[in-house]
């Protein structure tokens, strides 16, 4: 599948209606693609828009001391728990449950956007998402995708640049 396979339409027909609205208030137009095929994870993602793996964000909500934490990282890249534990300052850290996820976001795994959230939560976003001119990230939907500029969508998300991703030996 290629971006041809996708519908640009008004961020306002395509994307979750909560994201929608984020939009809006924001005053940000950006264009969100709807794919007939889900694309839940950075790999389908990736190969449905036409784009680098790493230029995918991951929007990924953790449990840290119990308290849900946002990390965006790139789709090419794992969160190494260790070093998010570090830079929190906190004693545990692990992967939320779905239910906290879509409690915490208003989204569901597989289409939470960096932003536009039901509650305030602390953002961090790896640098390493710095290194591109465009990311794409999910639009509240896992049929659904926006394109940005990382240091707005990290600006935007309200997100503190740290560097959490896990080392390959």
């Amino acid at each position: 599948m290629s971006t041809s396979d996708a519908t640009p339409v008004t961020a306002s027909a395509l994307a979750h209606p909560l994201f929608a609205e984020a939009l809006r208030e924001l005053g940000l137009e950006v264009e969100v693609r709807r794919f007939p095929d889900a694309t839940r994870t950075a790999v389908e993602a990736a190969a449905a828009i036409g784009c680098e793996l790493s230029q995918i964000v991951k929007s990924l909500i953790f449990e840290a001391d119990g308290v849900p934490v946002l990390v965006l990282m790139d789709g090419s890249s794992r969160v190494d728990v260790e070093l998010v534990r570090s830079e929190l300052g906190a004693a545990k850290v692990e992967r939320a449950r779905a239910d906290l996820v879509r409690e915490t976001t208003g989204y569901a795994i597989g289409g939470v956007p960096p932003f536009g959230h039901r509650t305030k939560t602390r953002v961090l976003a790896d640098r390493g998402l710095l290194v591109h001119t465009e990311v794409w990230a999910a639009a509240g939907h896992p049929h659904a995708v926006f394109r940005l500029d990382p240091a707005t969508l990290v600006e935007l998300a309200g997100g503190t640049l740290v560097d959490v991703r896990e080392r390959t030996a």
